[in-house]
């Protein structure tokens, strides 16, 4: 063959190698995916609410990515267990962030987590569904694309204090929490918003998770005169303990407080059934029967779709945190379609201007200057006891 024949075919491949390997970057952006960080505590003592919300976020993904995903792109969930650990949740978040740039984060699950890991989120300007309730996560200047889903603490507080106090008639009150950064959180903003409204805890005490006797923490509740006891903290063995304790003591007393109160890993921790009576916990009209004994439509509705993965028996977890979790990927799917794009500054823009985003646990409004986003009606009171597939029937008034 020619020499110069043989250069000439040599130029013209390498030259449609250029032209292919330049073309393989818009292909690959074509088929590139959405990236959802999920940091969830599926194992560790917070794990209860953290499976079910896997369930939700789980679902809503496959269910968009059926339908073809959201802008011609696949949702791809990294998820991460946090183990319920601060610092392991912390590590998860850069790894997230940095390794796998991820196009925005739900998470983690609890407030003691969230706590170290939202401004790291914040820093990298990646937007961050939180679903913690320590006010401290949302500051609009610090973290303007944090957007929380979940109700605040202080919504929780204001249902179980007007219920104490204007529907059970009690202002002796004892406060328990734990050595946990939630649990020390908590009994400190309870008291603040009691003392506001001129009522002082006679008790308040932080008691460590892995305490297997709290009598003489009890006891000493009991002595200060105490007349209902409000837990804050979100330990389901501790919220046993003190129900079994209150039992032993044949202390009849009411307690009101956190939503773990009603959690079913309680239920097998308890030595009599009847430990479970006289106890309120705050939930949420969406998993709260109504006076017809229906649930809300929208409640309903992905309860019917999701109920094949679920299998035919009755429904063993709590049903609010699927539809938590469910609507952290929805509201995603709203912003994006609505701004066409996944850019971070266009998920700001059309979020902080968006007002009842419809969802299942609730409808979400934002504004430039709120990033809470859960309306305070639906907070209400519930039977801590009275758990039926999935729900819960409202507290007496």
């Amino acid at each position: 063959m020619n020499i110069d024949r043989l250069f000439a075919r040599v130029r013209v491949g390498v030259a449609l190698g250029v032209l292919a390997a330049l073309a393989l970057p818009t292909v690959a952006q074509v088929q590139e995916t959405i990236k959802i960080g999920w940091l969830s505590s599926l194992s560790g003592a917070f794990s209860t609410a953290a499976i079910a919300e896997n369930i939700g976020v789980q679902f809503a993904v496959d269910e968009i990515n059926a339908k073809g995903g959201l802008l011609g792109r696949k949702l791809e969930l990294i998820t991460r267990d946090t183990a319920s650990d601060a610092t392991k949740s912390v590590n998860l978040a850069q790894q997230l962030v940095f390794r796998e740039k991820v196009d925005y984060i739900i998470g983690p699950v609890n407030s003691g987590e969230a706590l170290p890991a939202v401004p790291i989120i914040a820093k990298a300007g990646i937007p961050n569904f939180v679903i913690g309730t320590i006010d401290a996560l949302i500051d609009v200047e610090k973290y303007p694309r944090a957007f929380r889903l979940i109700n605040t603490n202080e919504q929780w507080m204001n249902a179980a204090n007007d219920y104490v106090l204007n529907v059970l008639k009690k202002r002796k009150i004892a406060i328990i929490g734990d050595t946990t950064g939630y649990g020390t959180a908590a009994p400190k903003q309870a008291t603040a918003m009691l003392e506001k409204v001129g009522v002082v805890p006679v008790y308040t005490v932080l008691i460590n998770t892995d305490k297997t006797d709290i009598t003489d923490e009890m006891n000493k509740a009991r002595a200060a005169g105490a007349d209902v006891i409000m837990p804050w903290h979100a330990a389901t063995g501790l919220q046993a303990r003190i129900l079994n304790t209150r039992g032993e003591m044949n202390w009849d007393v009411p307690i009101v407080g956190h939503p773990t109160l009603s959690a079913l890993t309680v239920k097998p921790l308890l030595n009599k059934p009847e430990y479970w009576d006289n106890v309120f916990a705050a939930g949420y009209v969406s998993t709260t029967y109504r006076a017809d004994g229906t649930l809300p439509a929208p409640t309903q509705k992905l309860l019917d779709a999701i109920r094949p993965k679920l299998g035919t028996g009755d429904i063993e977890f709590t049903f609010w945190w699927v539809a938590l979790g469910y609507d952290c990927v929805k509201v995603y799917q709203y912003a994006v379609e609505k701004a066409g794009s996944t850019d971070p500054a266009a998920i700001q823009k059309v979020l902080e201007n968006s007002s009842d985003i419809p969802g299942v646990y609730t409808n979400y409004s934002f504004s430039p200057t709120n990033r809470n986003g859960f309306p305070n009606a639906n907070v209400v009171m519930i039977r801590a006891n009275s758990f039926k597939n999935g729900s819960y029937l409202p507290a007496k008034r």
